[in-house]
């Protein structure tokens, strides 16, 4: 990876595949759904660790190295003139970690309205009505309620997400992080893109925003294995797309209070860029 790597990380359901699918049409960089890299890193550390016999062979130089060699190894087919752009929701709680692994690297924090993070993702549940998703462990029963409370505990697909998010942005590497909002992205695709080169360091490149292509065979097999098609299609033109909530009205305000980046009395310690 001659030149280097950045990440897309922040919470479901806003924006991140659609970025990607974005990126993907510059030559000059890889971008893909979330990878492998984050289940790679979590248990290579793991093995590394006290909890392993072999725990005294890794100083901090040779755990460096070796987590290293397993990201460059994941995209060693990856041209070495591109630059990687790895997508996964953890990246936000391991700030520290990638500042001592690649420290030129950045993060694009992809955020949205809660209510339509949870809205989205009921949504996309009642629309596969005949599939069961993994995201639910593969449960036929339950109600909007139930799914609610499930992707809200901190071990939940948003949940998990927004927790790290909140790390991120209040911790000493905060600096290495811009939040992109659904919305810009969707209304104002240009100068979402221009502010994403800018803070990668990269080049701008003239997208397409009318003719966004994102249908790769892998993709689909990996939504359909989650029992849950669609969870990553996008494609044609960027645009909002405006529907009424499907949730209940009383779920819906009650994820409206998370939206900690939108509240005027934000602490932003660290001068987080908020696009």
């Amino acid at each position: 990876m001659h030149n280097g790597i950045h990440f897309i990380s922040g919470l479901p359901r806003s924006g991140s595949t659609l970025l990607s699918a974005i990126l993907r049409q510059n030559p000059k960089l890889h971008a893909n759904i979330s990878s492998g890299v984050g289940a790679l890193v979590t248990s290579t550390l793991r093995d590394m660790s006290q909890g392993n016999e072999s725990a005294p062979f890794y100083d901090d130089a040779r755990k460096l190295a070796v987590l290293r060699g397993a990201i460059e190894g994941y995209y060693h087919d990856v041209h070495p003139e591109r630059t990687v752009i790895d997508t996964n929701r953890m990246w936000c709680s391991k700030l520290s970690l990638m500042d001592r692994l690649y420290p030129d690297a950045r993060v694009i924090c992809c955020v949205r309205d809660m209510e339509w993070v949870y809205d989205s993702v009921e949504s996309l549940i009642q629309r596969n009505a005949l599939d069961l998703s993994k995201i639910f462990g593969f449960e036929a029963g339950g109600t909007c309620y139930d799914r609610f409370e499930q992707l809200n505990r901190s071990s939940g697909m948003i949940g998990f997400a927004w927790a790290a998010l909140r790390q991120g942005f209040f911790g000493p590497h905060a600096s290495k992080m811009m939040l992109l909002t659904y919305e810009t992205l969707t209304e104002r695709p240009a100068r979402a893109m221009q502010e994403v080169y800018r803070f990668l360091g990269l080049p701008e490149y003239r997208h397409d925003f009318e003719n966004i292509d994102f249908q790769v065979d892998m993709v689909n097999a990996f939504d359909t294995s989650l029992g849950t098609p669609g969870l990553h299609s996008v494609g044609g033109k960027v645009e909002p797309r405006k529907r009424l909530p499907i949730l209940p009205p009383d779920l819906f305000d009650r994820a409206s209070n998370d939206s900690f980046w939108k509240r005027k009395d934000l602490i932003n310690p660290y001068n987080v860029k908020i696009i």
